[in-house]
């Protein structure tokens, strides 16, 4: 899936005014839970329900018209993304959650209008633009040409553009200034934060799906199956992208470097805190839905990351022509063991290296956390002038890494007070965004073809 990223749109966490966020205009008290319906729990179906794998995938949004074209573009660039092939009921359910997604753009874009916020035409062009430049490093026309060939078109990208401008200029208008976070609040988080120094941080994605008593079964079954999709290969960040109903969405569920008292719930600290980097668990029960959590990485509060240094490498390697026979391979790779082995560190690797016909490519600007795990911990353990173990086959060559110098990382100083401010703002902004989106949704007439 195309990540779109025109920029980080800063949900904070607040809400919609109490004027928007309260009752109806027609004075209508909302009573939480299905007690207040008085359902029986033996429901008999006047008319069977329709099955909604069959219903096809239009809708007109208070006369804005949603056509199956549009649906299968959305999808085209999300099945662009993943490495595996899905099965068609998976694909029917994606189809569906593309429609409510196609839904929810449009009442943000809708409602954005309504209050004299419209996003023009010029404004979409120049962020797909933007996009197209420093996202995926194309022209505009390359992006174009692109989304034609898997089926996807830039009408579809555009659109999802314009419902996230209009989306956060809603929100910058009628929520964020509607959050407080007082300086008592973030005084306290800071004094935990110093006096946590040297405990561990987490930086995690998290998937959210909105669920409640009624759906709560379906919300859990869906939930299943993007772990299941997850775990098969697909992409985190596309699915957050799609799926997650957290203001993250926008940056693919990053929810940047945090500590685990400030998720705010029990049960997701007690998750992570068991976590390793690029572990995935869930779905997880929380209240108000399901959160799926990927760990991206650690480090410790307040002290510096060995993965942090920046490292002078040189790669010395052999290749061995296809057709070499192994006695040949074996007695050259024998040879450039003992070469590398011998060499004084960097200054005469290249002459020892060309002697015995290797290569040499020198890299000063790689971070330790750039090379691969099982190299990582090996370079943290190495001084200047020392060499890897060989690694590679006999089949096509062998090869060592050289460190040739290290300029370790300083010590970090933890966010600051206007960071911790602003995460706050965004956890508020977030919550009331939610149901800000979620009363555009009960007051929208939505007709379904």
């Amino acid at each position: 899936m195309i990540v779109f990223a025109t920029k980080m749109l800063k949900y904070s966490a607040a809400a919609v005014g109490a004027a928007l966020l309260a009752t109806s205009a027609s004075g209508q008290v909302q009573v939480q839970g299905s007690d207040a319906f008085n359902l029986p729990d033996d429901i008999s179906f006047v008319i069977e329900p329709q099955d909604p794998n069959v219903r096809r995938a239009t809708a007109r949004v208070n006369g804005n018209i949603i056509t199956g074209t549009d649906v299968d573009h959305r999808v085209a660039l999300i099945l662009s993304a993943q490495e595996q092939e899905f099965p068609p009921e998976e694909i029917q359910r994606l189809r569906l959650q593309v429609l409510r997604n196609l839904i929810d753009e449009t009442l943000q874009v809708q409602e954005a209008a309504a209050q004299e916020m419209e996003v023009t035409s010029e404004e979409v062009e120049a962020a797909y633009e933007r996009f197209a430049q420093e996202g995926r490093g194309m022209t505009k026309e390359e992006l174009d040409a692109y989304l034609r060939s898997i089926g996807s078109s830039p009408r579809s990208i555009k659109r999802q553009i314009q419902g996230e401008l209009a989306w956060d200029r809603l929100l910058r208008r009628n929520v964020q200034p509607f959050v407080n976070v007082s300086e008592g609040e973030v005084n306290e988080l800071v004094e935990r934060l110093n006096a946590s120094r040297g405990t561990t941080e987490y930086r995690l994605g998290e998937i959210f799906l909105s669920a409640n008593s009624a759906n709560r079964e379906q919300v859990k079954s869906n939930a299943d199956q993007i772990i299941e999709q997850l775990r098969a290969g697909g992409s985190f960040v596309a699915y957050a992208r799609q799926y997650s109903q957290a203001s993250s969405a926008i940056v693919g569920g990053d929810l940047g470097w945090i500590r685990l008292e400030q998720l705010q719930q029990p049960t997701l600290e007690a998750a992570a805190r068991q976590m390793t980097p690029g572990q995935l668990v869930g779905p997880l029960e929380i209240p108000g839905g399901y959160s799926i959590l990927l760990m991206i990485d650690q480090r410790q509060i307040g002290m510096a990351d060995p993965r942090d240094a920046v490292l002078s490498l040189k790669q010395i390697s052999i290749n061995f022509p296809p057709g070499t026979p192994q006695a040949e391979a074996e007695e050259r790779g024998a040879a450039f063991v003992e070469a590398v082995e011998s060499m004084n560190g960097c200054g005469d690797a290249n002459l020892r290296a060309a002697a015995i016909g290797a290569q040499t490519v020198d890299n000063d600007q790689i971070q330790v956390r750039q090379l691969p795990e099982a190299l990582q911990q090996v370079m943290l353990q190495m001084n200047v002038g020392e060499t890897t173990p060989p690694f590679g086959d006999l089949n096509e060559g062998i090869r060592v890494l050289m460190l040739c110098g290290r300029d370790d990382p300083q010590e970090t100083q933890g966010p600051s007070t206007d960071q911790i401010m602003a995460q706050l703002e965004d956890e508020r902004v977030n919550r009331r965004a939610q149901r800000y989106l979620r009363d555009l949704r009960r007051d929208a007439v939505i007709e379904y073809n």
